[in-house]
């Protein structure tokens, strides 16, 4: 049985790697920063709304939501940031990050365990699991469903 798959993969603060399954990411794309239209009142990791194909589509700041420094925050901020475009039953949502690695293609029954001792408590609802790649280092397998659904959207969804 085949159990590779393909992830996107990209940066998570400084040092951090995560992916994402591709069958959940229905486009990528560069905003650019000034074209965010920002939203009072709403959850600090939500940075706005953005014209998507004549939708409006929520972005969020995916570093801060997973309790790493906010890449609004950042010194080196650049002005567009890479938008991973998320779909699940009808619900879309923008994830902003810094930089995008690579398409990967990863073996579903290499990922182990995420365990909440291993992780911080704000990224842990959001883990399938992780991998190690060839270097040692741990790959976060993030989950595009629970992300999507987290409560903090409910406000507008």
């Amino acid at each position: 049985m085949e159990t590779k798959e393909k992830f996107l993969s990209f940066n998570l603060g400084v040092m951090d790697t995560a992916v994402i399954s591709l069958q959940h990411i229905i486009e990528v794309l560069q905003v650019p920063l000034p074209e965010i239209c920002g939203v009072p009142q709403m959850h600090s990791s939500i940075l706005g709304i953005y014209n998507w194909r004549g939708e409006m589509l929520w972005l969020v700041d995916l570093q801060a939501m997973l309790g790493y420094p906010p890449i609004s925050q950042e010194s080196n901020l650049v002005s567009r940031m890479m938008a991973i475009v998320l779909e699940n039953k009808g619900k879309y949502l923008g994830l902003l990050v810094r930089q995008l690695l690579d398409i990967e293609w990863l073996d579903t029954k290499q990922m182990k365990s995420a365990t909440t001792e291993l992780f911080y408590p704000k990224i842990s609802p959001f883990l399938q699991g992780y991998f190690i790649n060839d270097s040692e280092e741990m790959i976060f397998n993030l989950d595009a469903i629970t992300i999507i659904q987290a409560p903090i959207w409910d406000i507008h969804n």
